[in-house]
């Protein structure tokens, strides 16, 4: 019987654009739309040109290079940073779609290698190509992430996303069995990523995502290069899951392939904060339009949520705390909720961070958890208000805004792409790209689509 990686590939590599079903195909599009987006508005995220600063410095002169970057009109790259930088500014303000239930975010490493490649080869990619090599990396990062059946030990959106990314990559190119085969084997030696950062809230995390890109294209490249790498990168006894995950099981997620698109069970993120925080925050907000709660009438609030939530969210507000931590703190959410009404990316400046009244109010909000025994469950969870005169009020969650079961419309959908790009000083491209990806799957050459769109 075939082992893991040959199982997973032989599927990847068999992936076409026309034969998969229209709501994947959809998925594919509303998702590379907003990811692409959502990369733009990463340009002007709190440590991105530092980021980029640094970046600039591990190549040589600009000039000539293959590759552009996100929201960044002229800046060049080589391949692997050009992939580095834009998987940073895609995941750098966490309002990048996620699969849930594999707790991952597919879309900043795959489609950041994806765009990369593309650009390099110097030949044109068909919008089909491009599309149904994002559908399979996006299949492989998430049957990675649902095969593991105990609590989050590492950073999945890069372990698990550097195995997604090249096998995008292998499937773009349409590489033998053989060559795909020692792309994972050298993605297995460059797989890393810590909770460590999510723990402290600290900018490592996207980081740690922009790493699984370029690693997966240098991955590539070595295998290209004919250069051996281990066969049995997976499941072997020293493998991907056997290393970073403490318990998985295979079988039901391999038998899934082709038949159970991944794409299709992606969440938007609402909201530019930990998916985690998402349910608590419209939960708040269903609230405040139906009831008498406000800022002023709340005593304790308190989100009772699966242990998940509370490990992800669930830290405590504090005065100097960063961008990073402030993302992942419903404390401080909530109390940007109760006071502004929502979440948008200008709530994670320095002067926003230090408002004195959102965070002596974030000092009453509170995450718990439950007795949920699923490690990767969202929900349900229930919101419950105390208020200054002794009444409560409370609120179901059995769902997150934009998980599919409670998708963006369309109408909200743009809204957020045209926020996002203006958030990122490209306003200007909106009605252009919306067009460009209406079509993807019919342009002749991504690339030189792509660079017209930005040009404008």
């Amino acid at each position: 019987m075939s082992h893991a990686a040959e199982q997973i590939l032989k599927h990847v590599l068999s992936v076409e654009w026309e034969n998969l079903p229209a709501e994947a195909q959809g998925a594919a599009k509303n998702f590379l739309h907003d990811s692409l987006c959502v990369g733009i508005a990463g340009r002007a995220a709190p440590d991105a040109d530092r980021v980029w600063g640094a970046v600039r410095g591990w190549f040589g002169p600009q000039q000539g290079l293959p590759c552009t970057v996100l929201g960044r009109p002229g800046a060049r790259a080589t391949a692997p940073y050009a992939a580095f930088i834009n998987a940073y500014q895609i995941h750098a303000q966490e309002f990048d779609c996620v699969h849930e239930p594999a707790v991952a975010h597919p879309m900043a490493t795959v489609l950041a290698t994806l765009l990369a490649d593309a650009e390099r080869l110097g030949t044109p990619v068909h919008g089909c190509e491009f599309l149904a090599a994002l559908v399979a990396g996006v299949d492989v990062v998430a049957t990675l992430g649902v095969a593991v059946t105990t609590p989050l030990r590492f950073f999945r959106p890069a372990t698990a996303g550097i195995f997604g990314s090249v096998a995008a990559l292998c499937r773009l190119r349409r590489l033998p069995m053989a060559v795909a085969l020692k792309a994972f084997g050298h993605a297995l030696a460059y797989a890393s990523g810590t909770m460590q950062a999510h723990l402290e809230g600290k900018p490592n995390l996207a980081l740690q995502v922009a790493g699984a890109a370029r690693s997966a294209v240098e991955a590539l490249d070595l295998a290209l290069a004919a250069i051996d790498a281990p066969m049995h990168s997976i499941d072997g006894p020293f493998g991907y899951l056997t290393l970073f995950e403490a318990s998985y099981e295979l079988e039901a997620p391999l038998a899934a392939l082709g038949r159970q698109w991944r794409i299709t069970e992606l969440s938007w993120k609402p909201f530019p904060t930990g998916r985690a925080a998402h349910g608590a925050i419209v939960a708040t907000q269903q609230l405040m339009a139906s009831a008498e709660l406000s800022a002023a009438t709340v005593d304790t609030l308190v989100y009772r949520a699966p242990p998940l939530i509370a490990r992800l969210v669930g830290r405590a507000a504090f005065a100097g705390m960063g961008p990073a931590h402030a993302r992942l703190c419903f404390a401080y959410l909530g109390a940007v909720v109760l006071l502004r009404g929502s979440v948008g990316l200008e709530d994670f400046t320095p002067e926003r961070l230090a408002d004195a009244a959102v965070l002596k109010l974030a000092q009453r909000i509170s995450v718990q958890a439950d007795d949920n025994p699923d490690p990767a469950a969202f929900v349900p969870a229930l919101l419950v208000v105390t208020l200054t005169d002794g009444s409560q009020l409370e609120h179901a969650v059995s769902q997150q805004f934009g998980s599919p079961a409670w998708p963006l419309s369309p109408e909200q959908h743009l809204e957020k792409a045209r926020a996002c790009l203006a958030f990122g000083g490209r306003a200007e491209v909106h009605q252009a790209l919306a067009a460009l990806i209406e079509g993807f799957d019919a342009a002749p050459d991504v690339s030189r689509a792509l660079a017209a769109v930005f040009r404008s």
